[in-house]
């Protein structure tokens, strides 16, 4: 509970100024969880509760939320054991008032992914804790057996809750309780034979008896859901409802067999994510159907089931339903913990921060840490600062009120500027109880967004991980088990290490965090260079980490030159753009002052390419090769794709310099600067200059796919087909996704205009190839097979083309745009539309004005049998064979639409 913060009071000679120390502690999470059972259960035992009410918003949750480490797990034990019995409770945690004769059954449920729970066996649990009460639940054990008998032929239940440990822990009751369920209802029904043979008799005889209202099955008339459950397929869907029938049976227990269960869900994070919802759906139903016991959830995110957004992704969304767990306007939780009366305010405010606060916590402590006269103390930018810089972290807030209160000493009011502050005091508390090498490696640490026990013991330059063992125990490194490298400080902790000027015996100076980093450096070089090949993911995290280290010591590239090229070969484009230079015992320096810095700039560049407009692209690579910086191969990386980026805009020109450029150079990308020069020679309609270049490229060059880049606009789409076939074969046994999808999306393209059944398997082949790949132009080109797979139809060709153009125009590929127009055209023509032909080729014109693809024209008069005008280009085949091509294409389509 909230209390008098006498650090703030005697910090200052302001009488108005209010101080409340509002941090949450066990005890008060203790006394949260006292008051709100106690609220539940004076609702459960009012006259006018229905366990049956499927409708009425549901108050029995509650939440404890917070960083990994922070103490869940403990808390949820620690809970569990305070309810099971007051010897067990903790000393400094209060006597619950909760009324008089009330029984609690707590269990305890670990959800996490190593506990190898499901849900099956969550609901089993339920079940098995409740034999405590001494008596068959007949309707629940009933449906229980038809599920079990159904899902585990074979298998008895007994065998299971001893492998699974259910029956040591909660003793062997229950499969002797729904074996007498069984046996009860088969004697009331008068059925003959052994209980265990006629499971699926007894259910359809009690289904049918249940409908007949039937005199000798009247204790189980009552539960009107019964039979529609009984007759439900027995699956795990089904199952779900199950509670329903736990909740019912608990309802009708004698006075002196009464019990609220109280369920603690731990490790709530491991349920799923925000997408894949399915579990925490079922979980969900079991905590709306069981409205008489009482849920204590913790996990590291809020819940977010009062969220109205969730609608058809959970089953019961909203705050109308889940009044408890929407945003409260009391973060601070329950004021009123002891005493609980029926006539008493309800409790609300169900999810509780346990340790780091979220910004609007912070916000909330910082505003009722200090004020007076109810206003706020501490204005609202001040706090919006301290918010952001703590990290949730409440030691660093209450640091910053300390600040505050300081500054105020010295007569001036504080502003944001002032909280621009890392706190040394902060790193020596974070150090006080760590080994020499522990604090050794914590400042180690601080340079790397994420580590492993290997990367941070080399990083520290020890010999032995023992101590990093140790360190990833601390509360402040937290983990994810999913990441490249599993373990990451907390961020408030590493910027305070790099940035703050702390005063520690053992302090760095700048030398040693330029030893540090340069150790660091070249272990992520080697952790590179050992992996698996072609690890895309450990050579982005690797880059990512490296390109910083390198901008901010001014570090040598070493390694990163050929990582770089390993970046660029794949043609993946992941983000790989590291965070801003973070000040650290040295002078961090900013984007284009070293070769990193110029490295990182380019590789960013490369990346957003993909979603922004290549003008953008064009202006950034035109500063970096100006700069100078970088080394000569990776300068002429630059040029290269700088000059892509011009053909792209129809920079014709300056591309061709640029291209000629490193195709001179004779380096890696010389191949692929010859290619560039062909594309160049294509698009300015000299196909056969272009066409004698192929067999000089080999696959640097990728010369099958230029070979179907020429010859699809001759309208020979059976030999571009193959040779994008053969393009995608090539690099599938070179391993290079990027080029792989692209010479699939190509040939789907080509064969959407020969053959739109064959081509519908192409296209999605293709979109299956660029799926987690960047590749916005190939997406298009995929989206403009489907196209033309639908050109002369109604499937909306048109209203889709406009929505591509707009794409394409945010995109800037000025090449893109005209080859959507050369499709619109095909199904202007295949439906012989005169008028639209006739807009769509003066488009084209006004497109390729500049000289650039001008033959696209030509071949959108081809496909509509119109004369064209003095020929824009020089075709490997006469003008004549190209005409009757494209002419076909449309013809057979028609044709085919016909029949």
């Amino acid at each position: 509970m909230a209390g008098r913060d006498l650090r703030a009071l005697f910090s200052s000679n302001d009488r108005g100024m209010s101080t409340a120390e509002a941090f949450i502690n066990r005890e008060a999470q203790w006394e949260l969880t006292a008051a709100a059972l106690a609220e539940h259960l004076v609702r459960v035992a009012a006259p006018g509760f229905d366990v049956e009410d499927l409708e009425a918003p549901r108050d029995n949750v509650l939440v404890f939320h917070g960083i990994g480490g922070i103490g869940k797990t403990t808390l949820s034990r620690k809970l569990e054991a305070a309810l099971a019995g007051a010897e067990q409770r903790p000393a400094q945690w209060g006597e619950p008032a909760w009324p008089a004769g009330s029984r609690l059954l707590p269990v305890r449920i670990d959800l996490a992914r190593s506990a190898g729970g499901d849900f099956e066996h969550l609901v089993l649990t339920l079940r098995a804790v409740l034999a405590s009460v001494g008596r068959p639940l007949p309707a629940f054990d009933l449906a229980l057996r038809r599920y079990w008998d159904h899902q585990h032929p074979g298998e008895p239940l007994e065998a299971y809750l001893q492998r699974g440990g259910l029956a040591a822990k909660f003793g062997k009751m229950m499969p002797q309780q729904v074996q007498s369920a069984l046996a009860d209802v088969a004697q009331a029904l008068l059925l003959p034979g052994t209980v265990g043979s006629a499971v699926g008799q007894i259910t359809g005889s009690l289904v049918r008896a249940l409908r007949e209202r039937r005199q000798t099955v009247r204790a189980l008339a009552s539960c009107f859901r019964l039979a529609d459950l009984l007759e439900a397929e027995p699956d795990l869907e089904t199952l779900s409802f199950y509670p329903h029938l736990l909740a019912w049976e608990l309802d009708r227990l004698p006075a002196d067999k009464k019990v609220t269960p109280v369920i603690l869900l731990d490790t709530f994070e491991d349920v799923g994510d925000r997408t894949h919802r399915d579990l925490e759906r079922l979980i969900q139903r079991v905590v709306w159907l069981m409205p008489n016991a009482f849920f204590v959830i913790t996990g590291r995110a809020r819940l977010q089931w009062a969220e109205p957004a969730l609608q058809g992704q959970l089953d019961y969304t909203g705050p109308a339903a889940w009044p408890g767990l929407a945003v409260s306007s009391r973060p601070g939780g329950i004021p009123h913990a002891r005493g609980i009366l029926p006539d008493t305010i309800p409790v609300r405010g169900r999810q509780v921060l346990v340790g780091d606060f979220a910004p609007e916590d912070c916000d909330d402590y910082l505003a009722r840490r200090l004020h007076a006269d109810g206003t706020p103390l501490i204005p609202a930018p001040v706090r919006n600062v301290i918010a952001a810089r703590s990290h949730g972290l409440p030691l660093y807030l209450d640091l910053a009120v300390m600040r505050f209160l300081e500054l105020r000493r010295t007569g001036r009011t504080p502003t944001p500027a002032d909280f621009e502050h890392d706190f040394g005091s902060l790193i020596a508390r974070t150090l006080a109880d760590l080994t020499p090498d522990e604090r050794h490696l914590l400042r180690s640490v601080a340079l790397l967004d994420a580590f492993d026990t290997q990367l941070a013991t080399q990083t520290a330059g020890l010999t032995h991980q023992a101590a990093a063992r140790r360190l990833i125990e601390r509360p402040f490194v937290s983990e994810n088990p999913f990441g490249l490298w599993p373990y990451y400080l907390h961020g408030l902790i590493r910027s305070t290490l790099r940035g703050a000027d702390d005063h520690t015996d053992d302090r760095w100076t700048p030398a040693d965090w330029h030893t540090a980093a340069t150790r660091a450096h070249a272990a992520l070089g080697e952790q590179w260079q050992a992996g698996p090949d072609r690890d895309r993911l450990l050579l982005v995290g690797c880059l990512c980490q490296g390109l910083a280290l390198a901008r901010d010591f001014r570090l040598d590239l070493g390694w990163l030159t050929d990582a770089a090229w390993a970046y660029v070969s794949d043609s993946v484009w992941e983000p790989v753009a590291p965070p801003t230079p973070a000040a650290v015992g040295t002078g961090a320096v900013a984007g284009l002052e070293t070769a990193a810095g110029a490295l990182a700039e380019l590789l960013s560049t490369l990346a957003r390419r993909q979603h922004e407009h290549r003008a953008i692209t064009a202006d950034r690579l035109t500063a970096l090769t100006a700069a100078g910086l970088l080394p000569g191969d990776l300068q002429e990386m630059a040029v290269y794709y700088l000059a892509k980026a011009q053909r792209d805009l129809g920079r014709s020109a300056d591309s061709r310099r640029g291209m000629q450029y490193v195709a001179d150079a004779g380096g890696r990308l010389a191949p692929a600067a010859r290619r560039g020069l062909a594309h160049l020679a294509r698009l300015a309609g000299d196909f056969p200059t272009a066409h004698t270049v192929v067999p000089t490229l080999g696959w640097p060059g990728r010369h099958h796919r230029v070979d179907g880049d020429i010859w699809w606009p001759h309208g020979d789409m059976p030999r571009a087909a193959a040779a994008y076939k053969a393009a995608r074969t090539e690099a599938e046994q070179h391993g290079i996704a990027g080029e792989r999808a692209t010479s699939q999306a190509q040939r789907a393209f080509t064969l959407a205009f020969t053959d739109p059944d064959r081509a519908a398997d192409e296209i999605e082949l293709a979109r299956q190839l660029v799926t987690g790949l960047t590749l916005r132009q190939t997406g298009h080109t995929i989206d403009m097979a489907a196209l033309v797979r639908n050109a002369g139809t109604d499937h909306g060709v048109l209203d889709r083309a406009h929505v591509l153009r707009e794409e394409i125009r945010v995109s800037g590929v000025a090449i893109a745009t005209a080859i959507l127009e050369l499709v619109v055209c095909f199904h202007h023509a295949v439906l012989g539309n005169d008028q639209g032909i006739t807009d769509t080729i003066t488009r084209l014109h006004d497109l390729t004005v500049g000289g650039d693809y001008a033959y696209y024209t030509d071949i959108a008069a081809f496909m509509a049998d119109r004369p064209a005008p003095a020929s824009s280009a020089r075709w490997i085949d006469d003008a004549a064979a190209v005409r009757e091509r494209w002419r076909h294409l449309v013809l057979a389509r028609r044709l085919r639409l016909q029949g």
